[in-house]
């Protein structure tokens, strides 16, 4: 029941589904379409073998929703739609409406992409966007189970339903998670799909951090912002500098900052730290994925504390569970999963991915944070949502930090 013509794939009546050989988990899925008068077809995404895509995974309908089928008279003699929001096209089926008005006239070529990345779907339509939204936080409008709205993978569908719909120019970019620790890679050399934030050489793509608070920092312009660049500027070169390929930081400056401000990402860095040292990672200038030794028994003058009230004492902080907490956080998790770290002096290697709100961490090939909320630590609420982009940032906490090998893959929203 499917055909393919002159580069065309034509869904004729009857078929049934059709779907890939491959599973996806994260994508972007670029396709055209054309449909018939009241023509209906699905995108089923991360749906199980031959199965119901609306229920077992989800379906992004494809429809043409204003046609005679969809159609009732009133007694007055006007006709109204009795499709109920969540059945347009781009809809998340039973879940979540999309925006409609955007699909060419019937016969013509539609455009449409779909970003699929953890529990972001986007639905974009003729350079529209019909629908943004966050798996995690839908409750499905239909009333009805979705269980597949919880599927991390699966085949993507074309779903048949009974009608002649047209298919062209189909592809597919694949942003499933990379691997936690890279084998075999040189230092400082990206690997594929990857662009280098460290060249290795010199701090080429870093600013000096133009303000300790990152409100008062957005909300500085013009003149006064590039003044304030240029004195952190100044103090990024007398204190980050790079040595055998190594960014070093000798713990007198201040914060170091990516030139460039990133929304969606997979972010590699190895880093090193001296014993009792602490820093972290902010993420689009919020703090803080945790840095510190968790090793470091010592206390005032080295003393190893005698009994448990000095080790609460001496770990009030909570170093003892390793780096990799969103320390900050009030509300969601503020603590690794498991300790990862290596000792004092050893290279570590985190793989951070940040996707909406939610960042997952690997340390040493572990994974400490998993989907985690990353709270705006610059509203006192902790309510307000982050901004969609902004600079990645290695903390100054006052210790001597290395750093290498840091490479950054950004992610579609």
């Amino acid at each position: 029941k499917y055909i393919v013509e002159d580069g065309v794939l034509i869904c004729q009546k009857g078929a049934k589904i059709l779907e890939t050989q491959k599973q996806y988990s994260d994508f972007a899925f670029q396709f055209q379409f054309k449909l018939t008068e009241s023509g209906n077809n699905g995108l089923g995404i991360r749906v199980p073998s031959g199965k119901n895509a609306a229920y077992a995974g989800m379906e992004l309908q494809i429809l043409d929703d204003s046609g005679q089928r969809y159609q009732l008279e009133t007694r007055d003699g006007k006709k109204i739609s009795w499709l109920k929001p969540w059945q347009v096209h781009g809809s998340i089926y039973g879940v979540f409406p999309a925006k409609t008005g955007y699909l060419n006239p019937v016969g013509e070529w539609n455009d449409q992409t779909v970003i699929c990345i953890e529990d972001h779907v986007k639905v974009v339509l003729n350079g529209a966007v019909i629908l943004d939204t966050y798996l995690d936080k839908l409750t499905p409008v239909d009333g009805r189970s979705h269980p597949g709205l919880a599927s991390r993978t699966g085949h993507i569908q074309f779903c048949g339903h009974n009608d002649h719909v047209e298919f062209k120019d189909i592809r597919i970019a694949d942003f499933a998670p990379s691997a936690p620790i890279l084998k075999n890679n040189p230092d400082n050399t990206p690997p594929k799909g990857f662009t280098a934030l460290f060249n290795g050489k010199d701090l080429d793509g870093w600013k000096g951090l133009a303000h300790k608070n990152a409100n008062e920092r957005r909300a500085l312009k013009g003149k006064a912002l590039s003044d304030a660049q240029a004195v952190a500027d100044k103090v990024m070169l007398e204190h980050w500098s790079v040595v055998e390929g190594v960014l070093t930081y000798d713990g007198k400056g201040q914060s170091l900052c990516t030139s460039k401000d990133y929304g969606d990402f997979e972010f590699y860095v190895d880093w090193k730290i001296p014993p009792g040292a602490d820093s972290g990672i902010y993420l689009r200038g919020t703090p803080q994925i945790q840095i510190w030794d968790p090793w470091d028994a010592r206390t005032k003058d080295g003393l190893i504390p005698a009994d448990s009230e000095g080790w609460v004492t001496a770990y009030r902080t909570g170093r003892n569970l390793g780096s990799g907490g969103l320390w900050n956080n009030r509300r969601a998790s503020n603590r690794p999963l498991t300790n990862a770290d290596k000792k004092p002096g050893e290279w570590n290697t985190f793989l951070i991915r940040m996707v909406g709100e939610q960042v997952s961490i690997w340390l040493n090939g572990k994974l400490v944070a998993d989907r985690t909320v990353l709270e705006n630590y610059w509203d006192k609420s902790r309510i307000t949502p982050l901004p969609r982009a902004d600079q990645i940032e290695l903390q100054h906490h006052g210790s001597e930090l290395f750093f290498k090998n840091l490479y950054i893959r950004e992610l579609p929203y």
